[in-house]
């Protein structure tokens, strides 16, 4: 007899509905599975027939067949086991096969009948309730995940047995849920604050800007100056993330695996910083079958990328894109995998190579030569799309034996909430949600300079010999800096302040 269940098989973040059909006829015993299965796929099958059999059921002594389709579709991973043991059971009419058509299903099992957890539930949820599933029926350890999806009932199962118990009615298992008010109040927190920095005002400010018009930023400075300190504060100033930016985040961490036992949505912005030696597939993403990188684990967060000029010069070359267009492809022979990239670079790096050039309280022996080389492994064009560069001196003494605290994150949010608010308001209908993100179009719009401010920035083109995309850079954060202030227009102060975050045109060009 043949039977129907439907499951899932993710793409990417992105899940795509699979049929697990099976046919149970007479004939010498024996098990097909087709419909391009991996091994882990292949594999299900012997832990099919354990579960089934350790749950008191009978396992067929006859041929039978497993249709995964649509059959171009790679299906791959352990989440098949499930609609697999309840196919054969409903094959068997040990189940009823209209019950189990209502609902999509996916789940690993372990040899004794207990269903364990499986990645990107979340994705699959998603795509239960674009099709119209009545519920989803997949391991309690990924409810918390997938009870965020509204529409679609969340059916969390701890063995086999409890399955087949929910889907003959001898069993009631009660949808789970977690609505978008509960996110608002389960939003997450940060151990670290903005307050625990000594000094270094003038470097907190710029970052400040950055994080109100989401800028790329670059801190230059000696060691021990508190550039990685900042860093990882950053996300303690950045706009606490909206409910649909949570579930494309808890999507990416879903699809990666890296959601943990019991995990949930992901209520804090992430913050990713790789090691200077990681690979350009570890920060892109790459693999036979296409797994997110680090530019995607960082969406709506911050890549941090510390001593800038180690990273290997091809690992950063192909930050370009994703900086660009907040999307990453991925191009393998049978499929093309797009992972959402869209984040904050913030990166951090020594003057030269023993960090102290400039620096009033050690010397520096480098040669002039050696100061090239070091800042030519950071080619031009990344340095291009770096909106605000800073210098970061060493501490003073009297700043780090000071018992004053400094601003907190939380009122420093306050603000840049406010700024990000005005943003959207203007950018309301334009496709873009920062002032990062303006174009020359934009900027024609929505930063005209008063015949002051015009001086301004003429007076700096002229002196400093800024380019044509410095010049467009500092009008992106002179506009953030009136936002901050709550000010419609620009004014000659923003762009005075806004020239000073731009370090490297007055250095180098």
């Amino acid at each position: 007899m043949l039977a129907r269940v439907h499951s899932g098989s993710l793409l990417g973040i992105d899940a795509h509905p699979v049929e697990v059909e099976v046919d149970i006829y007479p004939g010498t015993p024996f098990i097909a599975v087709v419909g391009l299965p991996d091994n882990a796929v292949k594999e299900s099958i012997a832990r099919v027939k354990s579960a089934i059999v350790n749950s008191g059921y009978p396992f067929p002594a006859r041929r039978m067949t497993v249709n995964l389709a649509p059959a171009a579709l790679k299906k791959e991973g352990s989440g098949f086991d499930l609609p697999i043991a309840l196919g054969t059971l409903a094959a068997l009419d040990l189940l009823p096969a209209e019950k189990v058509e209502d609902y999509m299903v996916v789940g690993e099992l372990s040899l004794d009948g207990r269903v364990k957890p499986v990645r990107g539930a979340l994705s699959i949820a998603l795509a239960a309730r674009e099709l119209k599933f009545k519920g989803l029926i997949l391991p309690e350890a990924n409810v918390g995940e997938a009870a965020v999806v509204e529409g679609v009932d969340i059916i969390g199962v701890s063995s086999l047995l409890t399955t087949t118990g929910f889907l003959m009615g001898r069993v009631a298992l009660e949808p789970a849920k977690l609505s978008k008010e509960e996110h608002e109040a389960a939003l997450g927190e940060y151990p670290i604050d903005f307050s625990e920095i000594k000094g270094q005002e003038f470097a907190k400010r710029a970052v400040e800007v950055a994080a109100s018009g989401g800028h790329n930023i670059l801190m230059i400075g000696p060691p021990g100056a508190g550039k990685t300190m900042m860093s990882q504060r950053l996300p303690t100033i950045l706009p606490a993330p909206v409910f649909e930016e949570a579930v494309e985040t808890t999507k990416i961490y879903s699809s990666a695996g890296l959601l943990g036992q019991n995990g949930s949505l992901i209520t804090v912005r992430p913050f990713r910083s790789p090691h200077h030696t990681v690979s350009d597939a570890g920060l892109i993403g790459g693999g036979r079958i296409p797994r997110p990188g680090e530019v995607s684990l960082a969406h709506n967060g911050v890549l941090f990328l510390d001593e800038l000029p180690e990273f290997r010069k091809n690992v950063l070359e192909v930050l370009r894109q994703p900086l660009e267009d907040g999307v990453v492809t991925i191009s393998r022979s049978q499929m093309a995998v797009t992972f959402p990239a869209r984040f904050m670079l913030v990166a951090a790096m020594n003057p030269c190579p023993c960090g102290y050039r400039g620096d009033p309280k050690h010397q520096c022996n480098c040669h002039i030569q050696a100061v090239q080389r070091y800042w030519s492994k950071i080619s031009g064009p990344l340095l291009d799309r770096i909106d605000i560069h800073v210098e970061v001196p060493s501490v003073d003494w009297k700043d780090m034996t000071g018992r004053a605290e400094g601003e907190s994150s939380k009122s420093i949010r306050q603000r840049v909430n406010e700024a990000r608010r005005i943003q959207l308001q203007r950018l309301k209908g334009t496709g873009i949600y920062s002032n990062a993100q303006m174009n020359n179009r934009h900027l024609k719009k929505f930063c005209p300079l008063d015949s002051e401010s015009a001086v301004v920035l003429q007076r700096a083109v002229d002196m400093l010999g800024l380019s044509a995309r410095a010049y467009h850079r500092v009008l992106k954060i002179a506009r953030s800096i009136a936002d901050l202030e709550g000010a419609p227009d620009i004014k000659a102060p923003h762009v005075a302040e806004a020239i000073q975050y731009r370090t490297l045109d007055r250095k180098w060009e």
